[in-house]
């Protein structure tokens, strides 16, 4: 099957907002999308929350693309706002992030789906059309998170830990974690890509044998690893 046997419907829900901050991931969906049958002018682009807030007061959308790590917030936040406005709201997250915490967050303020960045054209392309024929298209990566984070969870050891040490940099993020702060600000407080601190926090939840921010503080505290 290739991207064109998509468009096969006569018309598409128009317009559509796509949030994303990051130019190339940008250019990328607005050509799937005008493969998928859409027309330039049936596509609006916000790269912050504030310029998707401005769009959604001059117009109303038929269909959200939302990335979640935006340079002024979460885009979590809007899809929650978009959701109250409008509960039929088509909402198709695509993003880098994979941690059961924003998954769930996104799914629970309204989200229709969620794919990552990282597939095939073709992959994000079919969770669009799944997203406009009124289907719900999960990632396979974050469904067995969700599924996980469902399943009852087996006893951990008494320490609640892996056996393994947090390295400097790990304990600087977990600090920070602690104190509330999301990956995008922790990676502008250290001077590091989203994605560096996204992977530090994965090691953290490894070795401290957790699966959630919530979790990793607690245990951290129980370890003595947090004043």
């Amino acid at each position: 099957m290739t991207i064109n046997m998509l468009a096969s419907e006569s018309t598409l829900p128009a317009p559509v907002l796509l949030v994303e901050d990051e130019p190339l991931i940008c250019r990328r969906l607005e050509g799937l999308l005008l493969q998928l049958g859409y027309a330039p002018e049936a596509l609006v682009f916000a790269s912050t929350l504030a310029q998707a807030r401005a769009c959604l007061a001059s117009q109303p959308v038929a269909l959200a693309l939302v990335d979640l790590g935006l340079p002024d917030g979460n885009g979590t936040e809007l899809i929650a706002e978009m959701h109250a406005a409008d509960p039929g709201l088509a909402i198709l997250v695509i993003s880098a992030w994979s941690t059961e915490d924003a998954i769930l967050a996104a799914l629970r303020a309204g989200a229709t789906g969620y794919v990552l960045k990282e597939r095939d054209d073709l992959e994000v392309s079919l969770s669009i059309r799944s997203v406009l024929r009124g289907g719900a298209p999960i990632d396979p990566f974050v469904a067995r998170r969700i599924i996980e984070e469902l399943r009852p969870r087996q006893a951990e050891p008494a320490d609640g830990a892996s056996g393994e040490t947090l390295s400097p940099r790990e304990s600087q993020i977990l600090r920070l974690v602690s104190e509330g702060l999301g990956n995008r600000e922790i990676a502008e407080a250290l001077f590091l890509s989203r994605y560096t601190v996204e992977c530090h926090v994965k090691h953290i939840y490894r070795k401290l044998a957790v699966s959630s921010r919530t979790r990793a503080i607690h245990a951290a505290r129980t370890r003595g690893l947090l004043d």
